[in-house]
């Protein structure tokens, strides 16, 4: 099967950063689905892993961890999905990426893919529908529900991958009031389109930027992007007994926490790969809320995060969406579909 992958960690400019080449296609077992990859979507996490895991020595290694497709085969315990059912799903970090033709998924992380959409559209969206899930109902404690509140959630990046479904999800499922931050006219219209009550300015102090939206502190804050930077001003802008989540890997120096205590905020942090790199109790949980959000999706009311497709899934064109998640500038998702 054709593949795309690294050898060594490069810097995304450099010629044999990402490569095409072949493996013998994976055969399933236990509750594996193997799956014949239609589109992926490109994440941060791919780049950070391209650059800082070298793979073992002669080694080639797979990234990728968004896909859309359908089963072609299923292992023996299988119990959930059969040959020909079109999926989606954000794998695991533990197991070679979805950069494949064939990839191999333990059933209990995927969900069917939705109806309404695409292979291309619906591969933006699992690992920021995970994440932005997980970080909303299980790390923050947020109720679903649409009765009226006084709580609030300031989403900073809220025009990333992870933050476009997380405005989404926070809107149509919760009654908080949903803040969003952004820094350029374009990327403020598109968190105000996808629902959020406030759009404000992350370049600029946020308690000060919350003050003139006319909102005093927040009771929850999902800190998507550059949080040692915003750390002081989110502690400012949290009220007492808030609750921050974050997703980022800011640096220890920037991250006094003992500025929460004062507060008695809590922190959270959000890895969508934690139940399937534990094999949790609990890991059935993903198929279920990637079941649920493509039920959203087929509802119209979460619509998909796609932004740009850059055509068929190789090695150049992978090279293109690993320099624009890098440059920090993208707003929603980069797609690929198909192999040559």
């Amino acid at each position: 099967m054709k593949a795309v992958g690294y050898r060594e960690s490069l810097p995304i400019t450099d010629e044999s950063a990402l490569i095409d080449f072949e493996l013998p296609d994976p055969q399933p077992g236990g509750r594996d689905l193997l799956v014949a990859v239609k589109a992926v979507s490109v994440n941060p996490v791919d780049t950070k892993v391209r650059r800082n895991t070298p793979p073992a020595e002669g080694e080639t290694k797979v990234l990728g961890w968004d896909a859309s497709g359908v089963v072609q085969a299923v292992g023996p315990e299988v119990t959930l999905f059969k040959p020909g059912d079109e999926v989606w799903y954000a794998g695991s970090i533990a197991r070679p990426g979805t950069n494949a033709e064939l990839h191999l998924v333990d059933e209990r992380i995927v969900g069917y893919k939705p109806k309404s959409l695409s292979h291309a559209e619906a591969a933006a969206l699992p690992l920021t529908s995970i994440t932005a899930w997980e970080m909303l109902f299980d790390r923050l404690g947020v109720l679903p529900g649409k009765s009226p509140t006084n709580q609030s959630l300031l989403i900073i990046g809220a025009a990333g991958g992870v933050g476009s479904i997380l405005v989404q999800l926070a809107r149509r499922l919760t009654g908080l009031t949903v803040i969003g931050t952004a820094s350029r006219p374009e990327t403020t219209e598109w968190v105000r389109s996808l629902g959020a009550h406030h759009v404000i300015d992350h370049s600029k102090p946020l308690a000060e930027e919350l003050r003139k939206a006319g909102l005093s502190n927040v009771t929850h804050v999902a800190s998507l992007t550059q949080t040692g930077q915003h750390f002081a001003d989110i502690v400012e802008a949290l009220a007492p007994q808030g609750k921050l989540a974050l997703i980022d890997d800011p640096d220890p120096a920037e991250i006094n926490v003992l500025l929460l205590k004062r507060k008695s905020i809590s922190l959270h942090w959000e890895l969508m790969f934690t139940r399937a790199l534990f094999n949790t109790p609990d890991i059935l949980a993903q198929h279920r809320l990637l079941c649920e959000v493509g039920d959203l999706v087929d509802a119209g009311l979460i619509r998909t995060t796609a932004n740009q497709n850059l055509g068929p899934i190789n090695a150049g064109n992978l090279k293109r969406a690993h320099a624009l998640i890098e440059s920090g500038t993208t707003r929603g998702k980069i797609v690929l579909e198909g192999f040559d």
